[in-house]
This record gives C-alpha cells, sequence and structure tokens, in this order.
C-alpha cells in the first residue's frame, strides 16, 4: 500500500500539477479534482481493501474528492468510471452514483457501493483477491488531478472465518451465542452490516459500552447489540419477499 504524507493545503495549489493542462488556481469554471482513500484529514492512499462477507448485502468503500483550485458559485457534479482486469468478474456488484460538490465548497466524501448478493459466483476473490481501479471521468468541470490523486484501488476480498468466541469463552470473557445465537455465516454477515463490529469481544465486567482499543463490548451493551440485531432482522423480512435464511436453509433468529 502506498503512503503519501501530504498537507489539505497541498490540494489548493496552482492546478499546474494537473495532468496534460494548466488551470489558473483563480479559473472556478473548470479545475483538477483529486481523488485518494484513507482519511480526510492525514493519511491519504491509493489503495483500499473491500470485503464483500462484511456485508449480507451492501456495503461500501469512501473516497474524498478535492479541487484544487476555489469554490464555484453553483453546484458541480462528477463521475466516476471502474477498471481493471477483475471488471468483468464483478459483473454488476458495483454501485456508483453523481457525486456533488455544492457550491461554496471544495471537496466532500463519497462512496462507492458494493453488493455481495449480485455475485456471479459466491466463491470469487476467497482464494485470491480481486482488484478494481476507479478514475474521475472528466466533464466540463473537472480535469483529472495531481499526480497520485488521479485514482484509487479496491483490494477484494470475499471470506469470512467463524470467531474463536462464537460458542465458548473463558470467563469474564462471554461466548457471542449466548446474545446471537447459533453460528451462520449469513447471520454474522447481517451482523457485520449492521453493527459493523468484526470479531468482538463480550466482557461480563467491563463498564465501557465499547472499548474500540481492545473491541469489546460490555454485558449490558451485547443485550442492546442483540435488540438492534432483532429490529433490523424484522425490518429486514418486512420488506422482502423471502425472510432472510442462512446458508443452510433455516430462517435467521437473534
Amino acid at each position: 500500500m502506498k503512503y503519501y504524507s501530504i498537507l489539505l493545503s497541498a490540494l489548493l495549489l496552482l492546478a499546474a500539477g494537473c495532468s496534460k493542462e494548466e488551470v489558473s488556481t483563480y479559473d472556478t469554471s473548470r479545475c483538477c479534482l483529486n481523488l485518494w482513500v484513507g482519511t480526510q484529514a492525514g493519511a491519504v492512499y491509493e489503495t483500499a481493501t473491500y470485503n464483500y462477507s462484511y456485508a449480507y448485502e451492501e456495503g461500501d468503500v469512501t473516497f474524498y474528492a478535492q479541487i484544487s483550485g476555489m469554490p464555484s458559485s453553483h453546484d458541480r457534479t462528477f463521475r466516476l468510471e471502474a477498471y481493471g482486469d477483475d471488471l468483468e468478474k464483478m459483473g454488476n456488484t458495483i454501485r456508483t452514483e453523481e457525486y456533488v460538490i455544492p457550491a461554496g465548497q471544495i471537496g466532500g466524501t463519497y462512496q462507492v457501493h458494493f453488493n455481495t448478493q449480485l455475485l456471479s459466483d459466491p466463491n470469487l476473490f476467497t482464494a485470491e483477491d480481486g482488484h478494481i481501479s476507479f478514475r474521475m471521468v472528466s466533464n466540463d468541470d473537472f480535469t483529472i488531478g495531481t499526480e497520485g490523486h488521479q485514482s484509487f484501488t479496491v483490494v477484494l476480498k470475499n471470506y469470512l472465518a467463524k470467531p474463536d468466541n462464537w460458542d465458548k469463552a473463558n470467563f469474564p470473557r462471554v461466548a457471542l451465542s449466548k446474545f446471537f445465537g447459533t453460528y451462520s455465516r449469513v447471520k454474522y454477515q447481517f451482523m457485520i452490516e449492521h453493527l459493523h463490529l468484526i470479531d468482538f469481544e463480550i466482557n461480563y465486567n467491563s463498564q465501557t459500552s465499547y472499548d474500540e482499543e481492545l473491541n469489546t463490548v460490555s454485558y449490558a451493551y451485547a443485550t442492546y447489540l442483540q435488540q438492534v440485531m432483532q429490529r433490523a432482522l424484522n425490518e429486514y423480512n418486512e420488506t422482502h419477499d423471502v425472510p432472510l435464511t442462512d446458508e443452510f436453509g433455516n430462517p435467521v433468529d437473534f
């Protein structure tokens, strides 16, 4: 993973570094649009990872966009195009949007969406990682960004291991099964999609709802998380023709 240490203020420099043409910083009609993944401030990368197994239906990869230039008095939009060797395998699992940089703004936070249910083969990317890249489609408002900010790549994975503490755990830790029942891959995917927690532990003695450093929740908070999943399951079943079932054909419950 290639890391670039730059200050965000550097993105507001003259667009002389833009590819193929020179655009004045004060020309708000057309300027460079810089893309990256990482964090909005501080960590700028060209590569992110997405695991299809971490969402039963649709999950996201967050990316950031910011212009090299001045804000405009009107909304400006851009689109992304996907490319790369694994694009054909992914079919229609990718969903992008018409992204908007609002009037008076110089950038924003956006998402590319991936739908696990639309994979043509559920075994794709289980043994070998895939790769897909995204770049901006040039338009009347923007040209491609400065070097290192013209595209980003997503490493694709699709595997999920049963947590060691699902069925048993040593006190004061509590087995996940006490709150979430019998393990199945579909159930765990559904939990990750709604709780955004992976391989977490429940600690009976913990006084903190969620300890991010230890990835541990308290007993009381685990009870709340169980209720969250029960509501999510009810909502899913009410909005789908077929209730949620696991890979063995059994109804999922919490």
